[in-house]
């Protein structure tokens, strides 16, 4: 029996609808309500007159109709909108960042007055062409929101700024109110993963939080879906806690393009709750554990739970 060889353009294309079929294919609890009333323009509009930039947009967050909606909440990304990282998991522009902006503190501010936010999470793009890692504007984000909105309590969510003691210590300085910096993945992917972070340095940059202010609770997240097992994700977990820390966010990953890490599986519903259930019984203060959970998901709520 013999069999015809398909032309090589045929089976290229067959395959690449695959692979798009694959893409695109989502088990039911990933679909999204899309929520484009008054609140959302209307935050959307405000974020472009002030030249701000939210991680909700930049990194294609499913929750965004969610947040900007019906919770009215936002996460502010300052530093500009180019990172100096290409990490294989986001969708956040990469390449030669702009000069710093230092009036984009006061700006924050003054757009969490007019939103009325009783908390707020304030991020930032990886500057590793700073040599404090952009903490003093972080830190000046931080004082500028107190002066002008002095009952909002205050979450940053840096990058590992270098892994440098001063950059870390000039942030935590201001006091932030909750101190985030996510371990994103497993120790064994994470050289695949991200760029220039280290899982070792995201430990070590949560352990020096905590013993320069250990009245500010420590949070991180870890996206799932990689290819890692249960058994690193309670690996992780066991790190964190090693290193103190409070707060524990666990999500799906979703690939935001065709050029970044493809998905290896769809963790299921009661999946999430099992681990938030094992990462509450390690000594977590807090654990938000769900398929759409992101980092600042629901970041309000966990205050008083950090507390």
């Amino acid at each position: 029996m013999t069999f015809l060889k398909l032309p090589s353009n045929k089976r290229e294309r067959d395959y690449n609808m695959a692979k798009q079929e694959e893409y695109i294919r989502k088990p039911d609890w990933l679909k999204i309500k899309l929520n484009t009333n008054d609140s959302y323009t209307g935050l959307k509009k405000m974020m472009r007159e002030k030249n701000l930039h939210t991680v909700c947009e930049e990194a294609r967050c499913p929750n965004i109709h969610e947040c900007w909606a019906e919770r009215k909440t936002a996460t502010f990304m300052i530093l500009g909108d180019v990172c100096t990282r290409a990490c294989r998991f986001c969708a956040v522009n990469t390449g030669l960042p702009n000069e710093l902006d230092r009036q984009e503190p006061e700006r924050v501010a003054e757009s969490v007055k007019l939103m009325g936010l009783k908390h707020t999470v304030i991020t930032a793009v990886a500057r590793d062409d700073l040599k404090d890692g952009g903490a003093e504007i972080f830190a000046e984000t931080v004082r500028a929101i107190r002066r002008s909105n002095p009952f909002t309590t205050v979450e940053v969510l840096p990058s590992d700024m270098g892994g440098k003691e001063e950059n870390l210590r000039t942030l935590m300085d201001a006091k932030p109110d909750i101190l985030n910096h996510n371990i994103e993945t497993v120790r064994r992917l994470t050289p695949r993963v991200r760029a220039r972070a280290t899982y070792e340095r995201s430990l070590e940059f949560l352990r020096r939080a905590k013993e320069m202010q250990p009245k500010i609770p420590t949070k991180s997240s870890l996206m799932i879906g990689l290819g890692e097992t249960k058994e690193e994700i309670l690996e992780v977990m066991d790190d964190l806690r090693a290193v103190d820390v409070d707060i524990m966010t666990i999500g799906q990953y979703l690939q935001p393009t065709k050029s970044h890490l493809p998905i290896k599986k769809y963790w299921r519903p009661e999946e999430f709750r099992e681990f938030r259930d094992i990462a509450l019984s390690k000594g977590f203060k807090h654990c938000e554990s769900g398929p759409l959970v992101r980092s600042s998901y629901h970041a309000d709520e966990q205050v008083d739970a950090a507390k």
